[in-house]
């Protein structure tokens, strides 16, 4: 069954940069490749709301939702690897997150509910 794992968890000082990667595996039990899939990257905090920060469709086109993060983190794609990545730079102790990958089919979405598939997610922390 389709699955995807994220890693990168970690403690990182304010200011600072993590490079953080989803792995995709068993996608083609679904009827299509890993490359027609669109993937997102959302973080959630205890007490707020799911976020929506980034989406990237399978040629490498990117919509960027979150302005608390924009010209700070970047999403990009290796179809070649079924691997989806969150570089993020000048860390802030806002970004402190549970941080998610999820999958649609074909269009970027903002909402959780449109979402196929989902990661168990990974810890960010920042703090000096």
């Amino acid at each position: 069954q389709p699955q995807l794992v994220e890693s990168g968890v970690g403690l990182v000082q304010p200011g600072g940069s993590l490079r953080l990667s989803c792995v995709a595996s068993g996608f083609s039990s679904s009827g299509f490749t890993f490359d027609v899939y669109t993937l997102t990257w959302f973080r959630h905090a205890p007490g707020n709301e799911r976020e929506a920060v980034s989406c990237v469709r399978g040629a490498d086109i990117v919509t960027n939702y979150a302005d608390s993060v924009k010209g700070r983190f970047t999403i990009s794609r290796d179809n070649a690897k079924n691997t989806v990545y969150l570089e993020m730079n000048s860390l802030k102790h806002d970004d402190t997150d549970v941080y998610y990958c999820a999958a649609r089919f074909l269009r970027c979405s903002n909402a959780g509910k449109d979402m196929k598939y989902w990661g168990e997610g990974t810890l960010v922390t920042v703090s000096s």
